[in-house]
């Protein structure tokens, strides 16, 4: 509500015919009141209109959208870095398990062949009667252990496994996980024959399964018999 300097005197000389005119005290003083209000009014409003008060500016589209593109940025980088660290443990996982896997099957192997005796004609695998039978290709070997039993490793469909033929009846078991795979596996045989004592050298290439960058492992030992070929 606003009131312009002529409306104003209008009411003060209005309200001072009225302060002349009527002759009760109470109502002068009502009079009177009400004039203060109207001042007290008129003054707030002129402070109003005079204030530097302005309104709130809004963001605009410009400013949201780089908003979201920075905020976009930081996630996107917080999430790769996320994903590295998980890709990065799990590799860590399989490199610790391929070990513990590779670490077994030579064991089991080296055990074997170490503790192998000359065919005594129960395997019937080499008409020399060595203590080993290796192709060619070397990717096989097979002897008779220690307490007479026909055994033979070889490499089929990337997976290590162990042939046993134990009083003519045949098992064949798998040395190494599905979740691996060997991708090579050599067995060279030396010094089998008389009054010398063989030795047999195996090499493996094994690494984990899966799409993603998987650890692989290439290993080598050698193994010399326990007993002499005499």
């Amino acid at each position: 509500m606003k009131l312009d300097g002529q409306k104003k005197a209008k009411l003060i000389q209005s309200l001072s015919r009225k302060i002349y005119t009527i002759g009760s005290s109470e109502e002068i003083i009502n009079i009177l009141k009400m004039r203060e209000k109207i001042k007290k009014i008129d003054r707030k409003l002129s402070f109003l209109q005079t204030s530097n008060l302005k309104p709130q500016r809004g963001y605009s589209i410009t400013e949201v959208l780089v908003s979201v593109l920075i905020f976009s940025i930081i996630v996107g980088a917080g999430t790769g870095v996320f994903v590295s660290a998980i890709k990065l443990q799990r590799y860590n996982l399989t490199h610790q398990r391929l070990i513990g896997q590779v670490n077994y099957a030579i064991e089991y192997m080296t055990r074997a062949i170490r503790m192998a005796r000359k065919d005594d004609g129960t395997c019937g695998f080499n008409e020399e009667n060595y203590n080993y039978a290796d192709p060619p290709n070397n990717n096989w070997i097979e002897f008779q252990t220690y307490n007479g039993e026909c055994w033979k490793f070889f490499l089929e469909d990337g997976q290590l496994k162990i042939d046993k033929h134990i009083d003519k009846h045949r098992e064949i078991y798998e040395l190494t996980s599905s979740d691996f795979q060997v991708t090579d596996f050599r067995i060279n045989v030396s010094g089998d024959e008389s009054e010398k004592q063989p030795k047999a050298t195996i090499y493996m290439e094994i690494k984990g399964g899966g799409s993603d960058p998987q650890p692989k492992l290439k290993i080598q030992t050698t193994v010399s018999q326990r007993n002499l070929n005499f």
